[in-house]
């Protein structure tokens, strides 16, 4: 009986070796705030990212990749939580236990299953490195490694205190501020955690740490060490989490980078303005207090030479990282995986931050990179970012679960008559919402009553409303329609028919 048991451990143990052999590694690189098109490969001939451009090159690119919104002003958070539990905007906030307090809405509490939790629990070793802006439950129960575990963002402060010199500037010379000095705190001090274990085993979160160097180069060389190291020597598959705060402000990096975009030599985005039209809803939060009103061309090229700056600075240390890859040899099987939460205003429709609806808000980057895939391959197709969970579940032969509402993109990837979604859906607070197709877009507002329609087709920058045309009447009917079939899908609780009796 013994000896039947020991041959039935064998035999298990062996297929478990197998299926790791088999089963592909994940390197998820995610930045913070990048817009769709902040890479030179998309178009964007102002920015330096060899790294990104080179991933374009190899991998395949789904240009209309989307984020479906927030429930809070820090969209970031929300964008974050729907990226680890694979739930819509308005389920995702109900994970109660994995989001800080301040950033948890009214209602029925839930708590399913993780990503790096599945990919754990399905013979993964999973690892962090970054910010995180979830709870530390959602850290613990996702990841067996984890080092300088990063905040939500990195204020900045001068000698006395005082972090007003980052805020309010229309050009460099307006305040000592200055985006390469560490005298300014910010990226160049990060606070931050690690996953410890004790003598028992157990794993912990560590005490807050302050660390005298970027944050992009901290994580970087986090996840260096994790492939020179673990990576490189265990049988098992990994899932790297490594995830930058850059580009989020304070945009601050080495000097040599910011002094390779002086900000006169900085393209003035189209759709400039030098304020919005209208109160879009938290239109004086924190992100828009960055520059001041109204919107200066001077101040537009200054925080774009900034943000472009610690982009390419990013994009080295992403570059170190995909060196360290190759050289563990574990390159072959590893999918690399490079997007971001969402995307930035930086001086378009007048706006400086994300909360907003408009496509350089809320589309990112998103290309894939790995065994099997054919380099330099476009998907057209509308995607949501959130659909990482379920891809790389589909990837590893692990079921997807049920409580997972984005789907994969493994047919996109591999196939090339798979569909995307026919419609995106957005959704900002009780403050906006919006419905997208390839073609058209419309934006509600329901506290001010407005109602904006693109044709996103031919009116890629969201320059000329339509919603007013009478030739376009059909075509709002017909979104509007398509709106509220997405929030009963969705789960979505707001109802516009009070705000527009007339249309809803």
């Amino acid at each position: 009986m013994k000896t039947k048991q020991y041959v039935t451990f064998l035999i298990g143990l062996l297929l478990a070796i197998i299926t790791n052999a088999q089963q592909p590694n994940f390197l998820f690189i995610l930045t913070d705030d990048q817009t769709y098109n902040a890479i030179h490969a998309m178009g964007n001939g102002d920015i330096k990212t060899p790294n990104m451009d080179r991933l374009v090159e190899e991998g395949v690119t789904f240009t209309n990749s989307f984020n479906q919104g927030s429930w809070s002003g820090a969209v970031c958070l929300a964008s974050r939580c729907m990226l680890n539990t694979g739930q819509s905007v308005f389920r995702a906030a109900h994970n109660f236990s994995y989001l800080p307090n301040w950033g948890r809405v009214e209602g029925e509490k839930t708590s399913v299953p993780l990503w790096g939790e599945v990919l754990r629990e399905n013979g993964y070793e999973t690892f962090l490195s970054g910010k995180w802006h979830l709870s530390d439950t959602a850290v613990l129960n996702s990841f067996d490694f984890a080092h300088a575990i990063g905040e939500g963002m990195y204020e900045t402060f001068d000698k006395n205190g005082d972090n007003q010199p980052g805020y309010h500037r229309e050009k460099a010379d307006d305040t000592p501020w200055r985006p390469w000095s560490p005298e300014f705190t910010g990226q160049w001090t990060p606070h931050v955690k690690d996953i410890l274990y004790d003598e028992n085993g157990q794993k912990k979160i560590s005490a807050t740490y302050t660390v005298q160097e970027h944050t992009s180069e901290l994580y970087a060389d986090n996840a260096i060490n994790y492939l020179q190291t673990r990576a490189k020597s265990s049988d098992k598959p990994f899932f790297m989490y490594v995830a930058f705060n850059a580009p989020h402000d304070p945009r601050q990096s080495p000097k040599e980078f910011v002094d390779m975009y002086p900000p006169a030599t900085i393209t003035i985005p189209q759709n400039y303005l030098p304020e919005h039209p209208f109160d879009q809803g938290d239109s004086k939060i924190r992100d828009e207090q960055i520059a001041p009103f109204p919107r200066s061309k001077d101040a537009v090229q200054l925080h774009l030479s900034e943000y472009y700056a610690i982009i390419t600075h990013a994009d080295r240390e992403i570059g170190r990282i995909l060196k360290a890859l190759k050289e563990s040899g574990k390159g072959g099987n590893t999918y690399v995986i490079l997007t971001s939460d969402h995307g930035l205003a930086v001086g378009q429709h007048g706006l400086m931050g994300k909360q907003n609806q408009y496509d350089h808000s809320v589309r990112m980057p998103l290309v894939i990179a790995g065994p099997g895939l054919k380099p330099g391959k476009k998907v057209e197709e509308m995607v949501y970012m959130q659909s990482m969970f379920a891809t790389t579940c589909d990837l590893a032969g692990i079921k997807i679960p049920e409580t997972v509402d984005f789907k994969s993109l493994k047919p996109l990837m591999t196939m090339e008559q798979a569909k995307g979604e026919d419609y995106i859906l957005g959704a900002y607070k009780d403050l906006q919402r919006m419905v997208r197709s390839q073609k058209f877009k419309l934006i509600v507002y329901p506290k001010v009553g407005k109602i904006q329609l693109f044709d996103v087709a031919n009116d890629p920058l969201e320059m000329n409303d339509l919603a007013n045309e009478p030739t376009f009447r059909s075509v709002k009917k017909k979104l509007i329609t398509k709106l509220k079939k997405q929030q009963k899908e969705m789960g979505d609780p707001l109802d516009l028919k009070p705000y527009f009796p007339d249309s809803f």
